[in-house]
């Protein structure tokens, strides 16, 4: 994932300033930006488009805008926590039929997450696509605490059955497990008003 294409930045003028040549400090604080609007809510007109514009920005532009922006952010960060959120999606929309084979080979071994998670009975690739795009679109309509600890649960479950299969990739399994480990921390924090 590291061809990402330089992005055009969501907002009219917002961020002109990131045209060429831009600061990777410029690009976290715009993703920052960016994120604590889309999360804390608009706070004038323009904003309100900006936040219109970013929750569909993966769909739109690709993964790679997104990357761009959040991808270097510290997990225990909301820009983290957000780039992890999207991180998930975009990979259950890409592999269905796969996060739904792993969900139900890890479910088993972890049924207080699979209650958390809440995919519906029984789990296939349509209903994975759901669950990920409920928890994705509950950024901005839920408490976010409760969006983290949804798809925290889910990466648990899947990275648990990814070490299940024959055909087992234990490291992609590993590094799902820790995608939810961070994902319950920044859970955590939002609770305690801490994820900034």
């Amino acid at each position: 994932m590291s061809d990402f294409h330089r992005p055009s930045l969501p907002g009219q003028g917002l961020f002109e300033a990131l045209a060429h040549d831009t600061d990777p400090a410029e690009v976290a604080a715009a993703g920052h930006r960016i994120a604590h609007l889309l999360v804390r809510g608009p706070i004038d007109r323009e904003d309100r488009d900006l936040v219109d514009r970013v929750l569909h920005l993966s769909d739109a532009e690709g993964l790679g805008v997104i990357a761009e922006l959040w991808s270097h952010a510290p997990p225990d960060t909301l820009s983290g926590a957000l780039w992890r959120l999207y991180l998930l999606r975009e990979w259950v929309h890409r592999q269905p039929r796969q996060a739904a084979a792993e969900f139900a080979a890890g479910r088993g071994f972890a049924p207080v997450h699979e209650m958390l998670a809440g995919v519906v009975e029984p789990p296939g690739a349509d209903e994975v696509v759901d669950l990920v795009d409920t928890v994705v679109r509950g950024i901005v309509v839920t408490d976010l605490d409760v969006v983290l600890d949804r798809a925290a649960a889910f990466a648990h479950i899947v990275g648990v059955g990814r070490g299940q299969l024959d055909d087992a990739d234990a490291h992609s399994g590993a590094r799902l497990l820790d995608m939810a480990l961070h994902l319950r921390r920044a859970a955590a924090l939002e609770r305690s008003g801490s994820l900034h």
